[in-house]
């Protein structure tokens, strides 16, 4: 299961857009509290790294440049961390206590008349979002508030 980097980042990418932002969600798992930080780490902190580094030099002189680049690089990494994140967690497999969850959920948009594909046998979290997502989009909110 060894990725690259870029593999990891451009699945934590697509993970991101495809996880559903619901209020019944933020506390069953940490994608969403990560995908709100990482939202906001890609909106603040290369503004937030300019800001620093430029400060940095201004007070304490170009003597400090690589210190205060190093902090600039830092703020940097902090988004491709969450997405980093992101792209792992989109990989791995479900526990069984998820993946039975999973298949239930499955089987009971499959008799709403849901056009799903048949479930895998090691379902990972990436299906697992797809599957929620649909559920989101497409079903009524009485039917899934039953799940949460």
């Amino acid at each position: 299961m060894a990725q690259t980097i870029t593999a990891m980042v451009r699945d934590g990418q697509q993970y991101m857009q495809t996880w559903p932002m619901q209020p019944q969600l933020f506390g069953m798992f940490p994608e969403s509290k990560v995908i709100l930080a990482t939202k906001f780490s890609i909106k603040v902190m290369p503004a937030l790294a300019v800001l620093t580094v430029a400060a940095l030099i201004n007070l304490q002189g170009v003597e400090r440049l690589p210190q205060a680049l190093a902090i600039g690089a830092f703020f940097l990494s902090l988004p491709m961390q969450g997405l980093m994140w992101l792209g792992h967690r989109s990989n791995q497999y479900l526990p069984p206590t998820l993946k039975q969850w999973y298949l239930d959920i499955h089987y009971k948009m499959q008799m709403q008349g849901c056009a799903l594909q048949s479930p895998k046998a090691r379902p990972d979290y990436k299906e697992l979002a797809v599957l929620l997502k649909t559920a989101f989009d497409e079903l009524d909110k009485a039917f899934t508030k039953r799940w949460f």
